[in-house]
């Protein structure tokens, strides 16, 4: 019986460890989305499928329910999913994250938390890009599609979530999910996510970086020196100078560390009981040097990602020759860097002088770039007591010191300038990032302030209510209320004027018929404003909005109309929509358009009045999520990529509408021919 359990045990096991994985990407435009899921599909022994909205409608755009469709096929066929979308919140996961419903699988997510300045410099310089986001644009989009980022929880339903803020975070994801056979698993839980201090989750850049001694040490001025670890990262072996020389670097470093903005200097070395890290500790402490900005770390340089500490830039204690090998921390750095800093050297320098140090930019395909996240090597020679080098100085250690003062100068002047670089670079993408915000605020104007002050051209500003003008309606914003309280100045935009209200077409209709049936009650600019007491305006509203739509039903009884209103509305005085349900206008161009009739943003006449009635106040969905949210077709509820494509669909979709309009009667229509 026993062996029977054990049997059914390993069994039951060995089903877990094949159940298929869906691994949900989570990420801006430009996070590396499309890079993780070749690089996976290409090295894993599993099989996977990547599901990209942007390629799935045969090479084309298509819809979230082709994804979904790709995805339940490809499950029932055992293989693995990698669904390529953006899906940056909640809602837009959850369909995804539902597939274990109906199916045994793991749910994973990728998160993608990579500085939107780098996602915008990838997306403004790539080119061909399979979702045609490219360019210039680019820096409005990412921007405007991180404003509704939320990160994914356990809770939604994942079984593993891991977090990734920066390149090596990825590699490192892309190299688990890379090594998968078809049999092995992956813990659960969330890995990666950062527990840290504001400026780090927002993305301020700290650099790392070694400030090893370029020098072995000399307990005198004799020949007797300590022997030098030729295969350790820690010193090199063409140097020596006396044991004080951490007065020298520690001085230094209290004269550069208020230069270097967000730059850190990290001393590292192997050992735990190392004399030098105890010196320079004892050192800066008693110079009250910030140990937010220099602070000392056991272990191995050219594996300090791997041991905890994030670097940037790493200083080695070079040769003159500014050759590999020869042992120490040189021949340690060169050999995980491979020969890209080898190649990069020679193209900067042949040699370098005592007391010199040089920057040389790693290349990406460089194994400490990927791997560690170097991006810089600072080759720096220090003072040179061995005969048989060039420059030696002959047992001058007075002089020793003053070239290892110069060389620890170069160094930190070297840091220096890559900060300083890098704090330009992320200047320019923040001017990058303001200018695609500010566009994004002309392409607004376009759609919508500039069709509103050519809509209401010829209305001039005035001092109203004492002089003063409600601060929180811009100038064209107050066009309705001039038309409401002074409806006889405008007769050729109004259609109709009655004591409560005044109703005029919409000069930029966003379907075939749509009028604004505006109060005249001053003080009523919103739907926030309105309590229990106002009932009575609100049915006057209601009523002449029906009246107007059956005026239009005998024009064209195909037509049918909605009535309501805006949760949070562009123009000041409260107005009604009525509005035919083709959308059928050349004004309607983008989701913003769409979404503000097609989401809960939109709130039926008929359930305000009732929730006034009943609760004193109308419910408000005035949250910006409602504007971003994909465009679905108004009747079938199917996904559409853009405008375009949902303009094409709605012309020929016959579908019913939605259960919830066809009641209490939030939709009018002519009455059935029997």
């Amino acid at each position: 019986m026993e062996i029977d359990d054990e049997m059914i045990k390993s069994k039951g096991e060995e089903e877990d460890k094949k159940k298929p994985i869906v691994v949900i990407l989570v990420g801006a435009p430009g996070s590396g989305k499309s890079t993780f899921c070749d690089h996976v599909m290409r090295v894993s022994t599993r099989p996977w499928v990547r599901v990209c909205q942007d390629t799935i409608g045969n090479g084309k755009a298509g819809t979230k329910a082709q994804c979904l469709a790709l995805s339940n096929t490809s499950l029932k066929q055992g293989k693995n999913i990698l669904i390529d979308r953006c899906n940056l919140d909640k809602e837009q996961r959850a369909d995804f994250v539902n597939l274990k419903n109906s199916h045994q699988v793991d749910i994973h997510a990728i998160v993608l938390d990579l500085p939107a300045k780098l996602c915008i410099s990838r997306c403004i310089n790539r080119t061909g890009h399979e979702g045609n986001l490219q360019g210039g644009r680019a820096a409005a989009v990412v921007n405007r599609m991180l404003q509704k980022k939320e990160s994914p929880k356990i809770n939604e339903g994942f079984t593993r979530i891991t977090f990734c803020y920066n390149e090596n975070d990825v590699q490192s994801a892309m190299d688990t999910y890379g090594s998968l056979s078809s049999i092995n698993t992956l813990p659960s839980g969330c890995f990666g996510e950062k527990k840290t201090d504001s400026k780090v989750q927002v993305g301020i850049m700290k650099f790392l970086k070694r400030v090893d001694a370029p020098s072995k040490l000399a307990s005198d001025k004799t020949d007797k020196t300590e022997k030098t670890d030729k295969t350790t990262p820690g010193t090199s072996n063409d140097n020596t100078t006396q044991e004080n020389h951490p007065v020298n670097e520690v001085e230094t470093v209290e004269e550069f560390v208020n230069k270097i903005g967000n730059g850190r200097l990290v001393l590292v070395d192997l050992s735990h009981g190392s004399k030098i890290l105890s010196l320079v500790k004892t050192k800066a402490a008693k110079k009250n040097i910030d140990s937010k900005k220099f602070f000392t770390f056991v272990g191995d340089i050219t594996k300090l990602q791997s041991g905890g500490l994030k670097c940037n830039v790493i200083a080695n204690a070079a040769n003159w020759r500014l050759k590999p090998g020869g042992g120490g921390v040189n021949a340690a750095i060169f050999d995980a860097a491979g020969p890209d800093l080898d190649t990069a050297t020679k193209q900067r320098a042949g040699s370098l002088t005592p007391g010199k140090a040089i920057t040389i930019p790693l290349p990406s395909t460089s194994p400490l770039f990927s791997k560690e996240g170097v991006t810089h090597v600072i080759h720096v020679l220090g003072p040179n007591m061995n005969q048989k080098r060039p420059n030696c100085l002959k047992d001058d250690y007075q002089k020793g010191c003053r070239v290892l003062k110069e060389a620890y100068v170069s160094l930190f002047g070297n840091f220096e300038s890559i900060v300083r670089n890098q704090e330009k670079l992320c200047k320019h993408f923040d001017g990058v990032l303001n200018s695609g915000v500010e566009k994004v605020r002309r392409e607004d104007d376009e759609v919508c302030g500039t069709e509103k002050n050519k809509k209401f051209k010829g209305f001039v500003e005035e001092k109203e209510m004492g002089g003063k003008v409600n601060k929180d309606w811009g100038s064209w914003a107050q066009a309705l209320y001039k038309i409401a309280m002074n409806p006889e100045k405008h007769g050729n935009d109004v259609i109709e004027i009655l004591d409560d209200v005044v109703v005029l077409n919409d000069v930029y209709p966003k379907a075939q018929k749509h009028v604004l049936v505006v109060t005249r009650v001053k003080g009523l600019e919103s739907l926030s404003d309105v309590g229990e007491e106002h009932l009575p305006i609100l049915r006057t509203m209601h009523d002449v909005g029906l009246k107007w739509a059956q005026t239009f039903l005998k024009e064209n009884e195909s037509l049918v109309f909605r009535l309501g209103y805006h949760s949070a509305p562009s123009m000041r005085q409260l107005h009604l929509h009525v509005i035919s349900q083709d959308f059928d206008s050349k004004h309607l161009k983008n989701k913003k358009h769409w979404n503000s009739f097609n989401s809960s943003f939109f709130r039926d006449s008929v359930d305000v009045i009732e929730e006034v009635r009943e609760e004193g106040k109308p419910k408000l969905n005035d949250d910006e999520k409602f504007m971003s949210m994909e465009l679905r077709c108004n009747r079938c509820r199917s996904a559409h990529p853009n405008i375009p494509r949902l303009k094409s669909h709605i012309a020929i979709c016959k579908s019913p509408f939605p259960e919830n309009l066809l009641q209490n009667g939030r939709l009018l229509h002519a009455p059935t021919k029997v």
